[in-house]
């Protein structure tokens, strides 16, 4: 079971990216899969999650607007695009997914989210400057 993060990069503010989450060794629609970030000196955070449920997706409030989390099924891959970006969002950006299935976005935005969120791979630094 492995998630890999990728897709970052230097971007200037107000500028766009769009990283990827590819997962092996199970199928992403089982399972809550959430981005986190962890800025510099900061604790790492939950940005968005979506459901296996519905699908449904979830934003913290720093990024609701700006950032749009998908899954493609067939690639077996999360999306996070990110638009509008400011130097406040940068970070280094990493995927994880519920550690049961019976695990949805419930908790991701929690600072105890490491209790629910697993399979931690190699994140992805994305620098917001001019």
């Amino acid at each position: 079971v492995q998630l890999q993060a990728s897709g970052g990069g230097l971007v200037q503010p107000g500028g766009s990216l769009r990283l990827s989450c590819a997962a092996s060794g199970f199928s992403l629609d089982e399972y809550a899969i959430a981005w986190f970030r962890q800025a510099p000196g900061k604790e790492r955070e939950g940005v968005a999650c979506i459901s296996s449920f519905d699908g449904t997706s979830y934003y913290v409030d720093s990024v609701k607007g700006r950032f749009t989390i998908s899954r493609d099924n067939a690639r077996n891959t999360v999306y996070l695009q990110m638009d509008l970006l400011i130097p406040g969002d940068t970070a280094v950006y990493s995927c994880a997914k519920g550690l049961r299935r019976s695990i949805g976005c419930t908790y991701y935005s929690e600072s105890y989210h490491h209790r629910y969120y697993g399979s931690w791979g190699q994140g992805t630094l994305v620098t917001v400057s001019s």
